[in-house]
């Protein structure tokens, strides 16, 4: 039977309007996500107009003129690399040579770890992207695990392990009232945690509280995290840049590996090389024996490839270079020592100027932590009026980026959180 043009036509038309009002409802139920935290602090910052504001919300390092640094050691390698690769992808675990000098970075120079080949280890998108890869890989070979994330926390972890489909739970960390470990509350937490849970630890320099555990409470964490076979992973994003000692800064990785322990951990190269924006870094999981490394490698790349397929290049050839000639090294070793140093003396001279100008407050906290950044223990409160009041620029959750204070912004900064907590 034959079908008229007419009625042709109509089908058509009402194919056309469903289709148009079908395509028009695709995305309108897609929200505006919310700005993240830490990300909205800068956009605030530069939008605001006035001469005096002050940004310590960044988590990038500063020089003493407020500027942005590129390390020496980085530049030299640039030029050695120059034109000297071809831009080749590298192999989905990335590159070797950067893989290698990241292993003996973190487990030692001279590991038996290393020299029985019992590390699985790839080049990773940065600190971000190892933990990414890694909490991929808890969720496809133990599904259903928790991860305990210490409270606070950088915000992130949040996000990477819920978005891998890993349900989590926290432990307590931070103790507010001293601005400090709440260590009975960890070791509790650690001990009521079902068997066989991951934990999340960061390796030195706690982001964001700048609060780490002294070398004997790390013994007694390793001890309890081994009896309860709970699962270790590290986050270490500050190797070098937090006390200007990368072996003193990685002491708690080998306070693990001596007691036995079989670990996963993340490095990343954005802080204490100043790679920021080359997402260098490296993921490695030390497994029981080579061939057990060999599958769980063969399991990271694979999740890596419809994730991005292989890491980039360019940054892998600069750290490589930098760590594998013992010129560069010496020099990055330097280097990463000025910066911790820098860090180091401003909170000192911050401390100082709180305390000269008689704030009824204690500001021992801030010479007591370490790291990139320090928790005030301001309220969003006096936050909210730092900015509102002063120009000055931070989370509300009162963390402060030292490295975005310097001696010519120092007084201010002092004098404002003076203003604003002196009747606290």
């Amino acid at each position: 039977m034959a079908i008229s043009n007419s009625f042709t036509g109509k089908l058509l038309r009402r194919g056309s309007a469903d289709g148009v009002r079908l395509m028009s409802s695709w995305f309108r139920n897609v929200d505006q996500a919310p700005k993240d935290p830490i990300l909205g602090v800068t956009e605030a910052f530069l939008a605001d107009q006035s001469p005096n504001k002050v940004n310590v919300g960044v988590g990038a390092y500063r020089d003493d003129n407020g500027k942005p640094v590129v390390l020496e050691c980085v530049r030299e390698a640039e030029k050695r690399i120059a034109g000297s690769q071809f831009m080749e992808y590298l192999p989905m675990g990335g590159s070797i040579k950067l893989v290698e000098e990241s292993l003996k970075l973190a487990y030692g120079e001279n590991s038996d770890f290393i020299k029985d080949k019992r590390i699985a280890a790839v080049q990773a998108l940065s600190g971000t992207g190892a933990c990414r890869l890694f909490a991929a890989f808890q969720q496809r070979f133990h599904p259903g695990t928790q991860i305990y994330i210490p409270v606070p926390t950088w915000s992130n972890h949040h996000n990477i392990w819920k978005d891998a489909g890993v349900p989590l739970k926290t432990f307590r960390y931070y103790y507010p009232e001293s601005r400090g470990l709440d260590f009975s509350g960890l070791m509790e937490d650690i001990k009521n945690a079902p068997n066989g849970s991951f934990f999340l630890l960061h390796a030195c320099a706690h982001n964001p509280t700048g609060v780490d555990p002294t070398e004997e409470q790390w013994r007694e964490i390793s001890s309890l995290i081994k009896a309860k076979g709970h699962f270790p992973f590290f986050d270490m994003a500050y190797q070098g840049f937090a006390s200007g000692s990368p072996e003193r800064d990685a002491k708690a990785i080998s306070i693990f590996l001596e007691d036995g322990h079989l670990i996963g951990l993340a490095q990343s190269y954005a802080k204490n090389m100043g790679l920021y924006g080359q997402r260098v870094g490296c993921l490695s999981v030390l497994c029981e024996d080579e061939k057990q490394a060999v599958a769980v490698k063969s399991q990271l790349q694979l999740i890596s490839r419809p994730m991005y397929s292989n890491p980039p290049l360019h940054g892998a050839l600069i750290a490589s270079t930098v760590l594998g000639d013992p010129e560069l090294k010496k020099l990055w070793l330097e280097e990463v020592k000025g910066m911790a140093d820098r860090i180091i003396g401003m909170r000192a001279t911050l401390r100082e100027n709180l305390e000269k100008r008689g704030s009824p407050l204690p500001w021992q906290h801030i010479t007591d932590q370490i790291g990139m950044f320090c928790y005030s223990g301001m309220t969003p409160e006096q936050v909210d009026r730092l900015t509102n009041e002063f120009h000055i620029y931070m989370t509300r959750n009162g963390r402060i980026s030292m490295a975005g204070i310097n001696s010519g912004n120092v007084g201010y900064i002092a004098d404002a959180i003076h203003q604003v907590t002196k009747s606290a």
